[in-house]
């Protein structure tokens, strides 16, 4: 609580200090929206706490935030490209905008955006993880044009209530799963046991091509020179290939709906690979399609990793970037920055939503834990929070780097691979003998063809 006493202290002395250089005025206040993807509770935490900045710093210093959710990345995207190149019946580019590092780099084109360099010290920092605070220069300048407010990584989570039965009736072990190797042989043993039932499905798939890439000594995007080396490892796909491909199209994982998430509500799979942030949609029944339920019990375990090597994860997570305005408009913009992560809301948002927070203190396993016994929240928050944390301790965590066309990478590889497999699997569910799909050459057509659409997006 001291901490988060003389870091407020700060902000404010900072903000009435400037004030006359800045053009803030109690008696005028200055307005400034905020965009952002947040949806559901992440949504109503953030807003609160907008609103309690309203009710303090701002109202003390003439600001006021308004916040408005876009409620997915792809509608928040898309409302800034039509704010930034003033498409008709748009609306004005917000003050502040969540991003990530391609959105930010290809926007900074054409919409200026602020260096956060020139406005924080230094001193200020330091009270951020470095790892996170890192994450948001870009480009070839490498300037700091992402500000760090929530970061997350990857988990998996199990409906606990199959895996009781499952685990009673074949002896089979969480610890099996520590591994991609050896998830897929638990899923096997599960479509087994289940008489055909898939049970593993993942979200983001670009993510465990990049970290499977750099876990196994393969950076797969590399900036060089202002343009991207792409480093496609044949060896290293064919690893990623054996534990996704050929489990999926022999029917042990599936993907069904827009999240893994809606898949074990309908009762299809039984386990799943997630954002941390994504926790708070586990379903807690499952639904029939004959319109039954029943409701189950989750557990979260760490993300696998390939046999035999450092354990890697995904360091994720939109910051946010501000836009070049008025000097009041900026100095505003920091200001709620520098709040919404000081200690105390750092932890606040980070336990109602999954979130690790970024700050040096609001991150420490102690500090967190206290929060936890001193403030209620959901369980299965808190359990992921707990394992994000553990990773982000002994893991590797890998932040792919910004580059031109950097979404459209990520594109493709988020697709080819799922597509083929599920269709694949459709083939196969008709009549096609699996063994027509498992031969070098159907990897090796599936490569060059990722490889070949990779090479023209990013030359």
């Amino acid at each position: 609580m001291a901490l988060s006493i003389i870091f407020s202290a700060a902000v404010l002395l900072t903000a009435c200090s400037s004030q006359e250089t800045s053009g803030l005025s109690v008696e005028s206040p200055t307005n400034i929206t905020i965009w952002h993807y947040y949806n559901g509770s992440l949504a109503v935490a953030f807003d609160e706490l907008a609103a309690e900045f309203n009710n303090t710093v701002g109202r003390e210093n003439g600001i006021v935030v308004q916040a408005e959710s876009m409620s997915t990345v792809a509608g928040l995207e898309n409302a800034l490209w039509d704010a930034a190149s003033q498409k008709v019946g748009a609306a004005k580019m917000p003050n502040i905008f969540q991003c990530y590092q391609d959105t930010a780099l290809a926007l900074g084109e054409t919409v200026p955006l602020v260096d956060f360099d020139d406005y924080i010290s230094e001193t200020e920092k330091l009270s951020y993880v470095k790892l996170f605070l890192d994450s948001g220069y870009i480009g070839r300048d490498n300037s700091w044009k992402i500000f760090p407010v929530a970061k997350s990584t990857e988990v998996l989570i199990l409906n606990r209530t199959e895996w009781n039965k499952f685990a009673a009736d074949t002896g089979a072990d969480v610890e099996d799963m520590a591994t991609w190797e050896g998830l897929a042989a638990t899923a096997e043993n599960f479509y087994d046991w289940s008489d055909g039932r898939a049970f593993f499905g993942r979200d983001a798939f670009a993510n465990y091509l990049i970290t499977a890439s750099s876990q196994l000594g393969h950076e797969l995007f590399r900036t060089e020179g202002g343009g991207v080396v792409i480093d496609f490892d044949k060896d290293v796909m064919r690893q990623v290939w054996d534990c996704f491909y050929v489990p999926y199209v022999k029917g042990y994982y599936k993907h069904v709906g827009n999240y893994r998430s809606d898949d074990v509500k309908l009762g299809e799979i039984a386990a799943l690979v997630c954002s941390s942030s994504s926790a708070v949609f586990f379903p807690s029944e499952v639904t029939r399609a004959d319109g039954s339920s029943y409701p189950i019990a989750y557990m979260v375990l760490p993300l696998p990793n390939f046999d035999r090597t450092a354990p890697y994860a995904i360091q994720q997570g939109a910051g946010m970037a501000v836009t070049q305005s008025t000097e009041a408009e900026v100095y505003a913009s920091i200001t709620f920055l520098k709040w919404f992560t000081q200690t105390d809301q750092n932890l606040r948002f980070s336990v109602s939503s999954g979130y690790m927070p970024v700050g040096v203190e609001a991150i420490k396993p102690e500090n967190v834990e206290k929060y936890l016994d001193e403030h209620p929240s959901s369980g299965i928050v808190r359990d992921t929070l707990r394992v994000s944390l553990d990773e982000n301790s002994r893991y590797v965590m890998y932040t792919p780097p910004a580059f031109a066309r950097g979404t459209q990478a990520r594109n493709i590889l988020e697709s080819t691979m799922p597509e083929l497999a599920a269709n694949d699997r459709a083939a196969v569910e008709a009549g096609t003998p699996v063994e027509e799909f498992l031969t070098d050459e159907h990897f090796e057509e599936w490569y060059q063809d990722t490889l070949s659409k990779l090479k023209e997006c990013c030359k």
